[in-house]
């Protein structure tokens, strides 16, 4: 069963936090508020996965600080941040670093319901590119190094018999090992193995 996205509600004004997590759940949101960004980061092993929206000026941690203590712990959620008038310069530098929106307060409700559900859709199409990477990873991984070099030729578009000639066996042998990569990945066709390659990373999208 797939596991409902959740937003993180961090902001250390608690009249915020209440109002905003009232509205989002009206919109038929689930909502996790956190008082800070520390709270936030002392439970984010244990977070479940979806969007996250801040206060860009907060105590001890702020919007920005999270922002990048998120990307060097590779946490992959879309973040949104709020900012109070005049942060406008502090919300280009969190967009600069990767946030996705920034909404000033006092926000429209449509306009952030409507940055929060495109958050979500982005975590979403990154958790299936994550999941599809993992698992042509781990295919690839199943592979013997024999199977691996036939597979590189495979990806030049050399024919059996040069992918042989250079690995010093029998065009035979290069068959059997095609067909244990074309079974080992869960293809039968040639243009999907070339697109697995490129989802990963395997060869240049150019």
């Amino acid at each position: 069963m797939a596991i409902e996205p959740v937003v993180h509600l961090i902001d250390d004004d608690d009249a915020v936090r209440q109002s905003l997590a009232f509205l989002l759940t009206t919109a038929g949101l689930a909502v996790r508020v956190h008082e800070s960004a520390t709270a936030f980061l002392k439970m984010l092993p244990k977070a479940q996965p979806g969007c996250v929206v801040t206060d860009v000026r907060m105590p001890d941690v702020d919007g920005l600080e999270l922002q990048r203590r998120l990307q060097a712990a590779g946490a992959k959620f879309p973040v949104i941040i709020m900012t109070g008038h005049g942060d406008v310069p502090l919300a280009v530098q969190a967009m600069k670093a990767g946030a996705i929106d920034f909404i000033e307060k006092p926000f429209d409700d449509e306009r952030m319901i409507s940055a929060i559900r495109a958050a979500l859709d982005l975590h979403d199409k990154r958790g299936y590119r994550d999941a599809e990477i993992a698992e042509t990873q781990a295919r690839l991984g199943s592979l013997s190094a024999r199977e691996r070099e036939v597979l590189d030729g495979i990806l030049r578009g050399q024919p059996n018999k040069v992918v042989a000639y250079d690995l010093g066996i029998s065009p035979r042998t290069v068959e059997v090992h095609r067909a244990n990569v074309m079974t080992k990945m869960r293809t039968s066709s040639l243009s999907e193995l070339v697109r697995m390659a490129l989802v990963a990373g395997l060869l240049p999208s150019g």
